[in-house]
């Protein structure tokens, strides 16, 4: 996994409340495990026409938000199914960190499996947020995860809060798979000595 630490990029706003896993990658994109490729099936129905087209309306198809890596949001983001697809294809689309008042639980902690930093502001902050996106669209926004706080140059310094053990996880790119491999030595250990004194198992 990817570490996380320091992020300066565009961001897109899209004030919607109650974006539900669906709308984010919606079911017919769910068949495959691998964790790359569903980025251009991000948002789907929102971002493309029937006919396949670009809606040149929605954010993330204008030029000045096509490679934004944060994304600013409404409450409740990810909340419906607990597909793990929907950071997978956030994440495959180029997004790092989801700015939002609040999210749901289970889209919040696959977040963090996969690389992706969800931060949690006041709604009037992400209010403050959006305008700065819009009104200077491609503008730089930096989020600092070790100190913890989400700047745009002189205009506005917010800080957040985020559990040490997730943030320890984030900055120093350890999935599951990762923890587990910090323990490699440990678990060598035991499995010797288990075979040295239960060699019947």
């Amino acid at each position: 996994m990817k570490p996380f630490r320091k992020l300066s990029a565009a961001a897109a706003p899209l004030p919607m409340i109650n974006v539900d896993t669906d709308v984010i990658i919606p079911k017919q994109f769910l068949r495959t495990i691998k964790r790359s490729g569903l980025g251009k099936s991000a948002f789907f129905d929102i971002r493309y026409n029937e006919d396949g087209s670009e809606k040149p309306d929605f954010i993330l198809n204008k030029p000045a938000y096509r490679n934004a890596e944060i994304l600013i949001t409404g409450a409740n983001f990810g909340c419906g199914s607990s597909r793990e697809h929907a950071p997978w294809a956030l994440l495959d689309f180029g997004i790092r960190c989801v700015i939002a008042p609040s999210y749901s639980d289970i889209f919040y902690n696959n977040c963090f499996k996969n690389g992706i930093l969800p931060v949690v502001l006041p709604q009037a902050q992400i209010d403050e947020l959006t305008k700065e996106a819009e009104e200077n669209p491609g503008a730089p926004i930096e989020v600092d995860l070790e100190k913890q706080v989400v700047t745009r140059g002189n205009k506005f310094s917010f800080p957040f809060e985020i559990d040490e053990f997730r943030k320890h996880c984030l900055m120093n790119g350890l999935d599951e798979i990762g923890l587990t491999l910090e323990k490699k030595t440990f678990i060598e250990n035991f499995e010797k000595k288990q075979k040295e004194q239960k060699s019947w198992l």
